[in-house]
């Protein structure tokens, strides 16, 4: 009874704000396009739904709003929200769970609190490693780097709590600042893992239709600078993605070791598999 009147002010709120109504139409028409497709295994079911996006703009910061709240946009996505929407799509069609099913998974994906807690900005999961760690925990996800020949990464994030002014929700909020760096030294300590970009093909035949590829960076402080969903065409391994070049949702042309190895701040991949 709580969850269903949360969810009732909540699409009440979104029709106020004008956003709803399109939104829903979007994932009407994602569910007729699945209707055939519904019965495919979990992997082959994410492929068909970033399909699903193809050609669908490239919308930067689409989840930065202030207050904080559940961000639904199927008009427009970033790397980011293109991956957590087709996880969560998918899984509502697989379990026909419906659009509310949907928002449901949508939000416990993005945010360490689920169930019925309101939104809050500390809370999402803003770096990639956490957002793998956090949904595995859920059941959602499983990180099958190490597994599938993945070698030892020492992560050192700080970019976030030592760059606030790059972000207008820590931006002279100390106890937001506060909150990031403590959430940091968290993630640094668990043991990570990533496939070097000179190895990714010596691991290609491990690596499956629908798995999330996350692109491990350089760049100090932060993990991972992009993430796409795998697909083959082919015999090409390479994988969908919100391009930032491209402005829009793309099949990449290049196979997935060409373009990490062309990448000048990529050092290699994680791969997580979707559990549904």
């Amino acid at each position: 009874m709580k969850r269903t009147f949360f969810y009732l002010f909540f699409f009440a709120f979104l029709s106020l704000s004008g956003k709803a109504q399109g939104d829903e139409d979007v994932y009407e028409r994602y569910c007729v396009a699945m209707k055939e497709k519904a019965a495919l295994p979990a992997s082959d079911l994410m492929v068909e739904t970033a399909r699903f996006f193809l050609g669908t703009p490239y919308v930067a910061g689409v989840l930065e709003e202030v207050p904080e709240r559940l961000v639904i946009n199927l008009h427009g996505l970033d790397c980011m929200t293109l991956v957590e929407n087709t996880v969560a799509l998918a899984r509502s069609v697989k379990r026909h769970s419906g659009y509310e099913g949907y928002v449901s998974a949508l939000k416990d994906i993005r945010y360490r609190s689920s169930g019925d807690a309101a939104p809050d900005y500390t809370d999402r999961l803003h770096y990639t490693t956490d957002w793998i760690y956090e949904n595995e925990k859920r059941g959602y996800l499983k990180d099958v780097t190490k597994e599938i020949g993945g070698k030892p990464l020492q992560l050192d994030l700080s970019f976030m709590s030592t760059h606030p002014d790059s972000y207008k929700q820590l931006k002279d909020n100390p106890e937001r600042i506060a909150i990031m760096t403590a959430k940091e030294k968290e993630i640094n300590a668990r043991p990570h893992y990533y496939i070097p970009q000179d190895e990714i093909n010596a691991h290609a035949g491990k690596i499956r239709n629908g798995d999330i590829v996350c692109f491990v960076t350089t760049i100090k402080g932060l993990d991972i600078s992009h993430v796409g969903i795998i697909c083959r065409v082919g015999d090409k391994l390479t994988f969908i993605h919100a391009s930032t070049t491209k402005k829009q949702v793309v099949a990449n042309e290049e196979p997935l070791q060409d373009y990490v190895q062309g990448i000048k701040r990529n050092c290699g991949i994680m791969i997580v598999r979707p559990l549904f």
